[in-house]
C-alpha cells in the first residue's frame, strides 16, 4: 500500500525539462570536450579554454537566448579568440559538426520519470516549464512521448521572479487571483533558474540534485521564505512520495 503523501491532490506542479525529465547537458559536455580537444591549445589549458567559452556562453546568451544555434555561436567565437590563426571554413564546419551532434540525441528519461508524471497526473495538475528556444523545446516534448501528462506547457525565455508571476497569473484560478499561489510548485534541477527564483515569485520548490547540471546553472540555495516550503530530493521518483 503506497504510504500517504505529504501534500494533498490539487496541487499545481510546474516541472522543469532538461536535465529533470531527460538528460541533456551530458551531451553538450562531450561537444565541448570534442571542441576543446580539437583547439588543441598550446598556450592555454584545458581549463582555461573551458572558462574562456563559459564567458562567451554568458555573453552569447544575453544577446541570443539559448538553444544550439546560440551554443554553435559560442563555440564558434571561443575558437576565433583563441586560435592564434585564422579559423577557416574548413575549421568552422568541423566546430559546427560538435553541436549538430547534439541535436542527433536520442531522448534520454531520467529513472523512473515516466512512471511518476503518470502518478502524478491522476491526482495534480502538472506544465511543463522550461526555458530556451522555443522549437527545439517543444520538439524535445513531443520526441520523449511525455506531453500527455502535461495539462500545459510554458517555453520561456528566462526563467526568474518576473516570469514565474507571469505565469502563475496564467494559471491561477480566477476567482482566487488574489490569493498568494499556496499550491504552486516549481520542481527542477537549476538551482539559478529553477529554485532561487520561484521561491522568491512566492511559489513552493523542489529541487532535484543532478550530478551532471550545466556549470552556468550552478548558484547557492536560497532558504525559503517562511510559509513557502523548499524540498531537496535526489531523484525524480521520490516525488510519488511527497505528492
Amino acid at each position: 500500500m503506497k504510504p500517504m503523501s505529504q501534500f494533498p491532490a490539487g496541487q499545481t506542479l510546474l516541472i522543469d525539462a532538461d536535465d529533470t525529465l531527460w538528460e541533456n547537458n551530458i551531451y553538450f559536455e562531450r561537444a565541448i570536450a570534442s571542441f576543446i580537444s580539437y583547439l588543441n591549445h598550446h598556450e592555454y589549458s584545458p581549463a582555461e579554454v573551458r572558462q574562456t567559452l563559459n564567458a562567451v556562453e554568458r555573453e552569447t546568451i544575453l544577446a541570443h537566448g539559448y538553444g544550439l544555434t546560440s551554443f554553435t555561436r559560442s563555440l564558434i567565437t571561443c575558437f576565433q579568440r583563441l586560435s592564434p590563426a585564422p579559423v577557416s571554413e574548413e575549421k568552422t564546419e568541423r566546430i559546427r559538426s560538435f553541436a549538430r551532434s547534439i541535436a542527433v540525441q536520442e531522448i534520454e528519461l531520467l529513472p523512473g520519470v515516466a512512471e511518476t508524471l503518470a502518478e502524478l497526473a491522476s491526482r495534480h495538475r502538472l506544465i511543463l516549464m522550461t526555458k530556451g528556444n522555443h522549437a527545439e523545446q517543444a520538439d524535445k516534448l513531443t520526441r520523449s512521448g511525455l506531453a500527455t501528462y502535461f495539462s500545459a506547457v510554458e517555453i520561456v525565455a528566462e526563467k526568474d521572479p518576473l516570469t514565474y508571476s507571469e505565469v502563475i497569473a496564467r494559471h491561477q484560478p480566477k476567482p482566487h487571483a488574489a490569493r498568494a499561489p499556496q499550491t504552486f510548485w516549481m520542481i527542477g534541477n537549476s538551482i539559478k533558474s529553477d529554485i532561487n527564483p520561484a521561491l522568491a515569485a512566492g511559489l513552493h520548490a523542489v529541487f532535484l540534485f543532478h550530478k551532471d547540471t550545466w556549470i552556468l546553472e550552478h548558484a547557492t540555495l536560497d532558504p525559503a521564505p517562511q510559509g513557502q516550503h523548499l524540498l531537496e530530493l535526489d531523484s525524480f521518483s521520490r516525488l510519488g512520495e511527497v505528492f
